[in-house]
């Protein structure tokens, strides 16, 4: 591992021309990985949003909690009408006014009546289906908490991403502006060698048509910068000018790789396995909600109301206004036990469909538990073939250079053309990039092997 930070010092010490880009820049502080990640956090749209959400299911147990809670219904009401009833059963529907007194003959004199009546109904017991209904409301604030640190788990993974993707553009920024500068000596010395008659007039043509490209090639790469600079900028509330990557966040990286693979996957408390075992948990909180829910209920029914009327015990009409006021009051209590035979058949129905439910969340667990462990594996391999590429390319990065050098003293010389040199000079700018990409590609392995094993604290307590 100690070879491995002698040979990547080596080839970042043969590239030190690329620093000169970040000075000439001016850019501005740099923007650690950990800061950035703190800002996203706080600002992130996305957990903002999930923030609310976790609020809207308290609310919600909050209120189931208090589904225990009993009804008592006061009303009062005084009316005036006729009371000229006939005997015999009937179905209600809708509102049918109460008339209880039967006479033998019509009588359709007014009268007037008043009533007042306290009820209460309470559902004292249901066999633990109150327990069961909070218990699922308490499981859905789970499954909305452990979605928040998901969504916050895969947030922080995609701005690992973009702020490595950052460092690969400012390396390939960098190496692009020493290629210009390359590119511009080469022209110069063509143009001097074309006035005194050494060189061919249309070996100055071929070498501003390839510091032109060299330039076109620079404007992408700011532009790709931007782009990736505007998506972290609306993770995080940063301007996006700000979002400078630290660049010596790589070199430490790739320093401290020994530590980085001795960590240990923490599997007990990974975002997204504990995110699918409260989905899984809930639904069988469900499952006993649904078993419970049909249990018989044992009610408390209480009332007291009060009446006055303008007909007398004689049956005589008096005048309307002695029927506002209360003559007679009464009271009932009483103990019921309500089941619905077919409820059965409904229990039966609904729990085999939310046992389906609870199976499908229960492979949706064990699907993650098998991606994860694959992807660790996977970042593992990446991981491997990346530090043996940062082994071997100092070589061909030195062998570029040395042969670059050559070919433009030998041009400078006479002694070979301009094909040739520009051969030697994309020779080098090509083992340059592969230098960048593989300083990427270690970076992006080692990131994805913590994220994926839930240590990216870790790594970042890594980066000074």
């Amino acid at each position: 591992m100690q070879s491995l930070k002698i040979t990547v010092l080596i080839a970042v010490g043969l590239l030190m021309g690329i620093n000169t880009y970040a000075q000439q820049n001016n850019d501005p502080a740099a923007v650690s990985l950990k800061t950035l990640l703190n800002r996203v956090d706080q600002n992130a749209p996305t957990l903002l949003t999930d923030s609310a959400a976790i609020k809207i299911r308290r609310t919600q147990a909050a209120e189931t909690h208090s589904n225990w809670l009993p009804n008592l219904r006061l009303s009062y009401q005084s009316d005036i009408g006729t009371n000229n009833n006939v005997a015999g059963p009937y179905f209600g529907f809708g509102i049918i006014p109460t008339d209880s007194k039967v006479r033998a003959e019509s009588n359709t004199s007014a009268v007037s009546a008043t009533v007042g009546v306290a009820a209460l109904d309470w559902e004292i017991y249901n066999f633990g289906s109150y327990g069961a209904q909070n218990k699922v409301a308490n499981s859905d604030i789970q499954v909305e908490q452990n979605q928040f640190a998901n969504s916050r788990y895969q947030l922080r993974a995609y701005t690992i991403g973009n702020y490595l993707q950052l460092l690969r553009l400012h390396d390939l920024l960098g190496i692009q502006s020493l290629n210009i500068q390359r590119n511009a000596e080469i022209l110069h010395s063509i143009q001097s060698l074309a006035k005194s008659g050494v060189r061919a007039g249309v070996d100055t043509s071929i070498s501003e048509a390839e510091l032109s490209k060299a330039r076109l090639n620079y404007i992408e790469l700011v532009n790709q910068q931007k782009q990736v600079q505007l998506q972290l900028s609306s993770v995080s509330g940063l301007p996006y000018q700000s979002i400078v990557p630290d660049t010596t966040a790589e070199m430490m990286l790739i320093g401290q790789s020994a530590v980085v693979q001795s960590l240990n996957p923490d599997t007990v408390n990974h975002p997204v396995i504990n995110y699918y075992r409260s989905v899984y948990q809930n639904s069988l909180q469900r499952e006993s909600m649904v078993k419970k829910s049909y249990n018989p209920k044992i009610l408390l029914e209480a009332a007291a109301w009060g009446r006055g009327s303008s007909i007398d015990a004689n049956d005589h009409f008096n005048s309307l206004s002695t029927g506002f006021g209360v003559d007679r009051s009464n009271y009932l209590v009483g103990i019921g036990v309500t089941y619905n035979l077919f409820d059965i058949r409904r229990r039966q129905l609904k729990l085999r469909t939310q046992k389906a439910t609870t199976d499908y969340s229960l492979q949706k667990l064990s699907e993650q538990r098998q991606l994860l462990s694959i992807s660790a594996n996977q970042a593992d391999v990446e991981l491997e073939t990346a530090r043996q590429r940062l082994q071997e390319i100092p070589r061909q990065l030195k062998a570029a250079n040395d042969g670059y050098r050559q070919k433009l003293s030998l041009y400078k010389s006479g002694l070979t053309d301009i094909i040739e040199l520009n051969a030697a000079l994309n020779i080098l700018y090509r083992a340059e990039t592969d230098l960048a990409q593989a300083k990427f590609a270690y970076s992006g392995a080692l990131f994805q092997k913590a994220v994926t094993e839930n240590q990216v604290n870790t790594v970042l307590n890594l980066l000074k």
